[in-house]
């Protein structure tokens, strides 16, 4: 499907499970990969992105299982020196998180070469700010725009310890250097500006990794991995990505007479700033059956339409809620008052410039969007016109058009509809069915 049609004027009733983390899926392969035994791995998202991880995985001598919907996944580890130099480039298809981690990983193989590559979009994409902090470790790096740009390659070294304070509140950059911190030889240190998702630390401790959180002498956030542990395959069980569910959650919020139920939602602390906006906008939302999944937090969530407030977010809050933003500006146009982000400049990095293609895309639809350099202005209660419009090949925004069409006059095209496979392959037939009620 290279595009889809969508009318306002129905509802949304029922129940939905949402896709497997993304974030959770991509480490839960990578940590099971230089472990030593047999990883399974339940509920792991078998979408483009998670592919990639596992196709690059293989390439270096790693056994993993079809990875298929519904199917539990096994990883054969080969341990934290184990992973083989490719005979080709590694293709890490449209996945940041892919090449970013991979980075990580790679940067201490002494004595191996790689060559990680993407597709179009992944080559525009900035990598310097893992590879820089990296080469402070003692990695050898090299890429197109100084190291910035993708294809890179990685001259595999031995890797010293150090204290590394991040530029920004990026997970990928701090699960990459405790990748590298791994197999140093000393303690590596990460200090964040504000604290960025834990999937990675949550799950290096289940795998038996030497690593301890606390805040740094400043108040920032600090992990700190010590070298010499030796990791041992796990049993992962992969909770619904709450990334997925927010826009279920949104349309559930907006569109007349909906009432929506989500199960099996992974409520980590590091993600559910979704839940805190939806608060501040008086949204009726339900979480239920919370219980923990191997070490992560869980429960259903449950909304249905209401009245919504409008919303300011920035600051810390926004890495507990980068991917949700371009749902969040649908649900901004129809709240009563003006919503405002700032300090969301990193979604300008993403797989699209996620603050222009939305302006850009709601505008398209009669709204009205300021956008600003480091985020957007909505003024809300206002009425979307159906029209034709373009997710720019970017997942979150073609979803988020989606929930914009379900409350539009008329019909709605969205071209390049089919880039929600990258993080949710079933979205339009989970769309088709909650319509049907």
């Amino acid at each position: 499907m290279t595009s889809t049609s969508l009318s306002g004027g129905g509802s949304l009733r029922g129940c939905v499970r949402v896709p497997g983390d993304k974030s959770i899926s991509h480490r839960s392969l990578l940590f099971g990969a230089i472990a030593e035994g047999e990883t399974t791995i339940e509920g792991l998202l078998p979408a483009e992105d998670p592919l990639s991880t596992a196709a690059c995985l293989r390439s270096m001598g790693v056994a993993i299982s079809p990875i298929e919907a519904g199917s539990t996944v096994r990883v054969q580890g080969v341990g934290l020196d184990g992973l083989q130099e490719p005979g080709a480039i590694l293709d890490c298809g449209n996945s940041g998180t892919t090449m970013r981690l991979m980075l990580g990983l790679l940067a201490g193989r002494d004595g191996r070469h790689f060559v990680l590559d993407g597709d179009g979009s992944l080559r525009q994409r900035p990598m310097a700010r893992v590879a820089k902090p990296l080469a402070q470790l003692g990695a050898d790096i090299s890429g197109r725009e100084g190291g910035n740009k993708a294809p890179l390659a990685i001259r595999g070294r031995a890797l010293h310890g150090g204290c590394i304070t991040t530029a920004v509140a990026s997970a990928q950059v701090k699960s990459a250097l405790l990748l590298a911190g791994l197999g140093a030889s000393a303690p590596v240190t990460v200090i964040e500006p504000a604290l960025s998702r834990d999937h990675s630390e949550r799950m290096l401790r289940a795998f038996g990794a030497d690593l301890s959180s606390d805040p740094a002498a400043d108040g920032g956030p600090r992990v700190v991995v010590r070298p010499g542990a030796v990791l041992k395959g796990q049993t992962v069980v992969v909770p619904g990505d709450i990334s997925s569910a927010a826009f279920w959650l949104v349309a559930g919020l907006l569109v007349p007479g909906a009432r929506v139920t989500i199960e099996n939602v992974g409520l980590n602390p590091t993600r559910t700033g979704i839940l805190d906006v939806l608060k501040q906008m008086q949204a009726p939302v339900q979480v239920l059956n919370q219980r923990d999944v191997a070490g992560e937090p869980v429960g259903d969530l449950e909304v249905q339409s209401a009245d919504l407030q409008a919303f300011s977010i920035r600051g810390e809050l926004i890495p507990r809620l980068v991917d949700e933003i371009p749902i969040l500006a649908v649900a901004a146009l129809k709240a009563s008052g003006t919503s405002v982000i700032a300090d969301a400049a990193e979604l300008r990095v993403k797989e699209t410039d996620r603050l222009a293609v939305m302006a850009r895309q709601l505008k398209a639809m009669g709204a009205e969007v300021e956008e600003t350099a480091d985020g957007l202005i909505i003024p809300g209660q206002q009425q979307l016109k159906g029209a034709e419009v373009d997710s720019e090949t970017d997942h979150r925004v073609a979803m988020s058009l989606a929930v914009a069409a379900l409350v539009a006059e008329g019909e709605t095209r969205i071209n390049r509809a089919d880039a929600a496979a990258v993080s949710y392959p079933s979205f339009w037939d989970d769309l088709a069915r909650l319509q049907r009620g």
